[in-house]
């Protein structure tokens, strides 16, 4: 069990933390960039519905053990983009705070899945429902660790729509909390999740493949899409 532990865990933590010592971080979040990454194009020039997950590095040295996610979404033909995330002042659930592909403490975001087109327009009606009911979106609600916290908000989104198919990145620190105490649920896709106030769990389903959670960190297998899901790292895999 130790070793199991050891390896699942501690040496890509240990990894990760290597890496991101190496890389150049801002002093402060007032001297950190937040302007967009140019990543997503102008709404304007994309017509069709779409729905994107995105995540970046948070800031400090939790860079190295976690990402902060996202929603972006719009309907066909609209000419802006609406972004839903949470942050850990005032009212959490925060809409339009940031540009929708927004860098995140200087660091640039990645795509964690897409639905487009018609499939998307279906969808976006469930997706704006899962975010009006976020259960922990009271001022004061968010909790930077085990969680509720950013990813809480994302995972909560992604458990509540199974048809957008996407699961969060192993390091999403906060995506596996359901609430305090021993929790148990299975979501509207069909996965089972099995949560101990986020701080272990374990997950299995279509969608997540097999999961263990401990304390916020997160090793597994995809199996939909092969990938081995490492602490810290991410996956690795298609």
């Amino acid at each position: 069990m130790l070793l199991a532990f050891v390896l699942c865990f501690l040496l890509p933590l240990a990894a990760a933390t290597v890496w991101w010592t190496t890389v150049d971080h801002p002093t402060s979040w007032r001297a950190a960039d937040w302007n967009s990454s140019g990543l997503l194009p102008a709404a304007t020039a994309e017509p069709a519905a779409a729905i994107h997950v995105m995540a970046a590095r948070t800031g400090g040295l939790k860079g190295a053990a976690s990402v902060h996610s996202w929603l972006v979404w719009k309907p066909a033909g609209s000419a802006v983009w609406t972004r839903a995330d949470v942050v850990g002042w005032g009212r959490p659930v925060r809409r339009d705070a940031y540009a929708p592909d927004a860098r995140w403490y200087s660091n640039d975001p990645v795509f964690v899945g897409s639905v487009t087109g018609a499939r998307a327009a279906d969808l976006i009606p469930q997706v704006e429902a899962a975010v009006a009911d976020y259960p922990f979106a009271t001022p004061g609600a968010y909790v930077i660790w085990p969680g509720p916290n950013s990813n809480t908000f994302v995972g909560h989104v992604l458990r509540e729509v199974p048809g957008l198919r996407i699961a969060l990145p192993p390091h999403a620190v906060g995506k596996d909390y359901l609430g305090p105490g021993l929790r148990a649920r299975r979501d509207a896709g069909g996965d089972l999740h099995l949560s101990v106030g986020g701080y272990a769990g374990l997950s299995v389903g279509p969608r997540t493949g097999v999961e263990i959670n401990l304390l916020g960190q997160t090793f597994g297998v995809d199996l939909r899409r092969p990938a081995l899901k490492l602490p810290g790292i991410g996956r690795v895999g298609t």
